[in-house]
């Protein structure tokens, strides 16, 4: 939402973060054949950690010094960067006057905290840290939470006389013309017009309906058929042969007769061998 990351904003054909290195290390060298493109250097002192950090250009050894924007690009979002245009948030991100080349590894936990959730070790920076967050919010018409207005104000106790610092060639510590001693010491610090247009309200944006996503279709599972009973066969029971005598097995053709066969018996069979009428 910040446009390009570190664009050439003032057309001098160096990227901004080249810009800033140049600015804030010393004992500079370029690459060969160029005079934006920072090779290595000397941060002296950091102003976040009071260290002194050598730079120097590489893979592994680039993220040793970080740009920090002093007024958090996240932290700037949520607090009125929103309402920018796409241009005047291309420029917040690259105005030097809120940026600051720094230790990599304090960068990192800065993230994008406000004052209130983050300050700089270094205490003796504090004052001008919290005095550049002003002058950015002011110039960009960005706004500040109760707690973060707490905040800069407990720094801004101890900082008589910090001016705040603008793009214009001066600052300003404004007092009132019947202050006297230690009232003129707490100064009300401005930034001359029209740096610091009146903020606006926080407008939340729209909340934005996301439909959930349809449920896979999964085809219905077939009705099951209806339960028909098996048919009922009938089985007449076998008819039942009996034969008063020999003479009868004889005259129905089924003579000899064995055991086991219908009709036979031990009548019909005298001499008790399994075969009836077999003379």
């Amino acid at each position: 939402m910040y446009g390009q990351a570190w664009a050439d904003i003032d057309r001098n054909g160096c990227d901004t973060r080249n810009d800033i290195l140049k600015r804030d290390l010393t004992k500079v060298i370029f690459m060969t054949n160029s005079t934006c493109k920072v090779e290595s250097g000397i941060l002296e002192p950091d102003p976040y950690t009071a260290m002194t950090i050598n730079f120097q250009r590489g893979p592994e050894t680039s993220s040793a010094v970080q740009i920090d924007h002093v007024v958090a690009l996240g932290d700037a979002w949520i607090k009125g960067a929103q309402q920018l245009t796409g241009a005047q948030r291309m420029a917040l991100a690259n105005d030097p006057l809120n940026l600051q080349a720094t230790d990599g590894p304090t960068d990192v936990k800065k993230g994008e905290s406000d004052a209130a959730a983050w300050l700089p070790p270094n205490q003796n920076f504090r004052c001008e840290y919290v005095a550049r967050q002003i002058a950015v919010k002011a110039t960009y018409d960005l706004w500040v939470t109760q707690a973060e207005h707490d905040a800069m104000a407990a720094v801004l106790q101890d900082c008589s006389g910090q001016l705040v610092p603008t793009n214009e060639k001066e600052a300003a510590v404004v007092a009132s013309a019947d202050t006297e001693g230690d009232d003129a010491a707490k100064a009300v610090v401005v930034v001359p017009e029209p740096v610091a247009p009146a903020p606006r309200p926080y407008v939340p944006p729209a909340p934005v309906y996301v439909a959930p996503a349809p449920a896979p279709y999964v085809r219905p599972a077939p009705a099951p058929a209806p339960y028909v009973p098996p048919a009922r066969v009938y089985v007449p029971p076998a008819p039942v042969t009996s034969y008063a005598n020999c003479a009868a097995v004889r005259a129905a053709g089924a003579a000899p007769i064995y055991a086991g066969q219908p009709g036979y018996s031990r009548s019909l069979d005298r001499d008790g061998d399994g075969v009836g009428c077999e003379k």
